[in-house]
């Protein structure tokens, strides 16, 4: 409950400025249309790419836990000082009165550099929340034990649950007080949102199973190379039982012994013992002249993954239209509803809505019924959720598509191409596109999440946690790299600066169309990934591995 806690409020505050930043950037620092969709979304994909950091601390240096509590001061630090600069208008360029006729005051280096130091030490400390509270979470339950995966699988589930939960409130009341009150007032929500969201799970700290950072996992991935280069002319044995492992460590250590696959034998060479090493050499686990061959296998395991994150990014690249492009598009359109004046970043508070409806319905109704079949925990295997999601994604791309189509043909039909008033048309179009990428992420973001954790040796699930967080990181990257190409190669299919003369319908559908062709790539990537095979060295008590408890240890197999 303290991890739910924390992810939703620190998820309220993220959310509320990823949907919301594009309107700042434009309409208060300045910035053109397409330099402020750029700047979301490459400050999006870093916060989300340096989970890849806060991952590799929390499983080599610091706890789980301590990992959350660090991070996440940074975060604080950072919401504070764009809540400064949002404050005094000395900070920031005077607010732009006529953009379409170029008489706009730029923003001065200083003012740059205080607005992107405050966006960077959000995403430095988002990154680290995002890969040490999945796992902290993850961790309270034995995966290994058929009950709890069980209950593993829901936690990931109502993770998501919270995440959403927290996300609604930052699109709705954040927002509107973002918009009506001040950007001050809206950013000083966030800065006291995340340090009440850092106190809670402070009241935790003495329940959680905490894991103890160990080797770091980075370096046990080098030795596997170097070693394997080492002994690159060596032939492999004939009896892979020959390979060094290790099946004695220590009682008051919980370790998964991974089976050796056939897949990239070439690294197998890393476990040959040589006969001229002395028995004393055999003994320490990860030595730069001999690895285990569970050490192998967690890099195979790995390699694996890379092609599994690598067809999941494009999905993400449509996502990041969702945060920007469409919340421009919501600027143009009546926002009406009962006499209340929507926001137009409050817009994806549709799909959030449903998903908050459809999360617990999967996790009581759908996964149970499916279990009864498939034997599976989780009721599908991890690669068939994702696979769901990435065909709803390319869907939600021609929707949108199709919906811009309309929204344009409402502005020409009106002879408002050029008019600054919304046209007759309402905002909740928009609501088609965003419930049905809503359900996608529900599947692709929860199936990548699960599968990173579960997949993972024990010594990195930190560290795949936050690998899952890197589709997310180099979608939006694309995004930045997508926009700008298709400027060049269309002759300016987004660059009139005026949604209503630009071909974001076309943009759309090309998405849909290379989401169709991911979705081909995936399947052949999915369909070659073998899932590991563990033999389970658990301590009788149930503390997983973690530092509270002692047992004797029981081999088993899975």
């Amino acid at each position: 409950m303290f991890v739910y806690a924390m992810i939703g409020l620190e998820n309220m505050a993220f959310i509320s400025m990823a949907v919301s930043l594009v309107t700042y950037f434009y309409g208060y620092m300045n910035f053109s249309l397409t330099k402020s969709a750029t700047t979301l979304t490459n400050y999006l994909g870093t916060a989300f790419l340096l989970s890849l950091f806060g991952g590799f601390i929390s499983d080599t240096y610091l706890s789980r836990f301590k990992t959350g509590i660090l991070f996440a001061s940074f975060e604080v630090v950072g919401y504070a000082l764009l809540a400064v600069q949002a404050h005094f208008q000395q900070l920031r360029p005077t607010q732009c009165i006529a953009s379409h006729l170029g008489q706009c005051e730029q923003a001065e280096n200083g003012q740059e550099a205080i607005l992107f130091t405050g966006l960077y030490l959000i995403a430095f400390g988002s990154g680290g929340v995002k890969a040490a509270l999945p796992a902290l979470g993850a961790d309270q339950f034995n995966e290994h034990d058929p009950k709890e995966a069980e209950s593993l699988a829901s936690f990931f589930n109502w993770f998501l649950f919270s995440f959403t939960t927290g996300a609604i409130f930052g699109v709705t009341f954040v927002n509107w007080i973002s918009l009506n009150q001040g950007w001050d007032w809206g950013l000083g929500l966030c800065t006291v949102a995340v340090l009440v969201a850092t106190l809670f799970l402070l009241m935790g700290r003495s329940m959680f199973r905490n894991n103890i950072p160990r080797d770091s996992p980075i370096l046990r991935i080098l030795q596997v190379f170097v070693v394997a280069i080492r002994n690159r002319n060596m032939p492999l044995p004939e009896n892979t039982e020959e390979l060094h492992e290790i099946h004695d460590k220590e009682a008051s250590v919980a370790t998964d012994i991974l089976q050796r696959t056939d897949q990239f034998r070439f690294l197998d060479r890393a476990a040959i013992v040589r006969s001229t090493l002395d028995a004393s050499e055999l003994i320490p686990a990860g030595s730069w002249k001999l690895c285990t061959v569970t050490q192998v296998e967690e890099l195979k395991i790995l390699i694996r993954m890379l092609p599994i994150i690598m067809s999941t990014i494009f999905m993400n690249t449509c996502l990041a239209q969702l945060q920007t492009f469409t919340i421009q598009q919501s600027t143009t359109m009546d926002r009406n509803l009962l006499g209340f004046q929507v926001p137009g970043p409050s817009i994806p508070v549709i799909p959030l809505a449903f998903m908050s409806i459809l999360i617990p319905l999967y996790d009581r109704v759908l996964v149970p019924f499916m279990r009864k079949f498939t034997g599976i925990p989780t009721g599908i295997r991890h690669l068939q959720r994702i696979g769901v999601g990435l065909v709803l994604s390319a869907i939600s791309m021609a929707v949108a598509g199709i919906v811009e189509t309309h929204r344009k043909s409402v502005a020409i039909e009106h002879n408002m191409v050029d008019s600054p008033n919304p046209l007759p048309m309402t905002v909740f179009w928009l609501g088609y596109q965003y419930a049905i990428f809503g359900l996608a992420d529900m599947f692709t973001l929860v199936g990548l999440l699960e599968f990173f954790y579960e997949e993972s040796s024990s010594g990195m699930k930190s560290l795949g946690t936050g690998i899952s967080w890197c589709s997310m990181a180099f979608g939006y990257y694309m995004s930045s790299i997508v926009v700008e190409v298709v400027n060049k190669v269309s002759n300016g299919w987004l660059a009139n600066n005026n949604l209503n003369r630009d071909k974001l319908n076309y943009f759309y559908w090309l998405l849909a169309g290379l989401s169709i062709v991911n979705l081909g790539v995936y399947l052949m990537c999915a369909s070659w990934y073998k899932y590991k095979k563990v033999n389970i060295r658990q301590i009788d008590g149930g503390n997983n591995g973690h530092d509270n408890g002692e047992g004797k240890i029981r081999m088993s197999n899975a």
